[in-house]
């Protein structure tokens, strides 16, 4: 009986040892962990859509151990270049990118390539893409054709005002499925095409100056919600009497709370959570040595106050 009670202590004490080991490996596996330096910049972080899309990546980043480095550039182009060759600098392992401009990148796109450090284009396409491993964005042009559709099907004719900026690709996609959609209708006219910074305060400066100029218009196009909301800003300080249908694409929580609130008619939403943590993801099967895929498209939802119950008005999607 003493020597089988020897044996099953022998075996107890066996187990722990080696719970003891395994433990002990796992340990000293996680601290042996060199935290890798990730970079991102964005045009602007005046924008709680990028702020969320950041928040993403910075979300699998640091659960991966490592570190996240955020640049705004203000949307400077120079000033974002200066910028991803410091992170360059850094010993960053990839950057995130969303440029100002997509052609006046091209000279920071150079400099990571020299480096052998990839890039991973978010948000809004770089004009040559063969510096980039992998583009992640939301269905940019079919925003601009849910736009579309929408308007047409409440109005049969409009006098149309786009505010957006074309060196920006994103936003360039977006205008782009609004016109082909319109395309071919003659009651649809576009009367107004101004360029700006797309921010809420330069919308309303622009809006306003359009406003004191007498044009008449029905529609107005924002590149995205700030432009949007940035519009019905100075409709509203300037009251306007005549009906304007105002859309934005984003679907942010400011752009719910208007179509809750009947001012904006509608938003493409996108989901700079889905978009950023796929980035994040991306970068990492890239860095592991797996194969990934070159451009990844992330599709947008049309939000109108018809189907506005289904979205978190607070949040993103």
């Amino acid at each position: 009986m003493k020597r089988q009670y020897n044996k099953i202590l022998v075996a107890v004490l066996l187990v722990l040892v080696g719970y003891f080991l395994i433990d002990r490996l796992q340990y000293e596996d996680q601290s042996s962990h060199v935290p890798q330096k990730f970079g991102a910049t964005y045009m602007t972080m005046n924008n709680v859509y990028f702020e969320a899309l950041n928040d993403s990546i910075r979300t699998v980043v640091e659960a991966n151990g490592d570190v996240l480095i955020t640049r705004d550039p203000l949307q400077d182009q120079k000033k974002q270049n200066d910028q991803i060759e410091e992170m360059l600098n850094e010993g960053v392992a990839a950057i995130f990118l969303n440029p100002v401009d997509w052609k006046k990148v091209k000279p920071a796109l150079e400099k990571c390539k020299e480096r052998g450090v990839p890039v991973f284009n978010i948000d809004s396409n770089v004009y040559d893409e063969s510096y980039i491993v992998s583009s992640i964005t939301s269905d940019n042009y079919e925003a601009g054709v849910q736009c579309a559709r929408d308007m047409m099907r409440k109005v049969k004719e409009a006098r149309i005002v786009i505010v957006s900026h074309t060196n920006i690709n994103s936003t360039q996609l977006r205008v782009q499925g609004f016109l082909d959609t319109i395309a071919g209708h003659d009651t649809y006219q576009v009367v107004r095409q101004p360029e700006i910074i797309m921010e809420l305060e330069y919308a309303m400066k622009e809006m306003t100056k359009i406003l004191e100029s007498g044009l008449a218009f029905d529609v107005v196009i924002g590149g995205n919600d700030p432009t949007a909301l940035g519009a019905l800003a100075a409709l509203q300080r300037g009251r306007y009497e005549k009906a304007v249908l105002v859309y934005g694409v984003d679907g942010s929580p400011d752009g719910k709370a208007m179509i809750k609130a009947g001012y904006l008619e509608g938003s493409s939403a996108q989901s700079p959570m889905q978009v950023g943590t796929i980035a994040a993801e991306t970068a990492y099967c890239y860095l592991d040595g797996k194969d990934i895929e070159s451009n990844i498209i992330v599709p947008v939802t049309f939000v109108t106050r018809d189907n506005l119950d289904r979205f978190d008005i607070a949040g993103w999607q």
